[in-house]
């Protein structure tokens, strides 16, 4: 039947209150377009429906953002490392490790941040 060629125009007329109901379907569903949605019910094959949990927006904008800390982090201590192993002088040695340990530092707070983002979710998704 899938395969079949659709040949003939069928036209209808609906309520209001049916037209609201199969637009709202139609919005949450798949379908690209009413007469999709129609032939799904028509041939009573499923209708998916998609959900978008907008309580993941807010944690997945925390994440990126902490995804360009740590790059920039990254870029930072690439550059530190570079300048260390230019100098020979070990006063100079030192003040780019001990630069190199802060972006350290701040690399772990930032790991702190993602376990919060991940215990968060599991407690969300997790099965209770």
């Amino acid at each position: 039947m899938e395969s079949e060629l659709l040949k003939h125009e069928i036209k209808t007329r609906v309520n209001d209150a049916k037209f609201d109901q199969l637009t709202d379907l139609l919005n949450k569903s798949e379908c690209r377009n009413m007469s999709e949605l129609v032939r799904h019910i028509l041939y009573n094959r499923p209708v998916i429906l998609l959900h978008r949990d907008k309580s993941l927006d807010l944690l997945i904008e925390e994440l990126s953002g902490i995804r360009k800390e740590l790059r920039s982090i990254g870029i930072n201590i690439n550059q530190i490392t570079r300048s260390f192993n230019t100098f020979k002088e070990q006063d100079q040695k030192l003040y780019y490790a001990l630069g190199a340990a802060e972006q350290y530092k701040i690399v772990g707070g930032k790991i702190d941040q993602l376990f919060n983002i991940i215990t968060k979710l599991s407690e969300q998704w997790s099965p209770k």
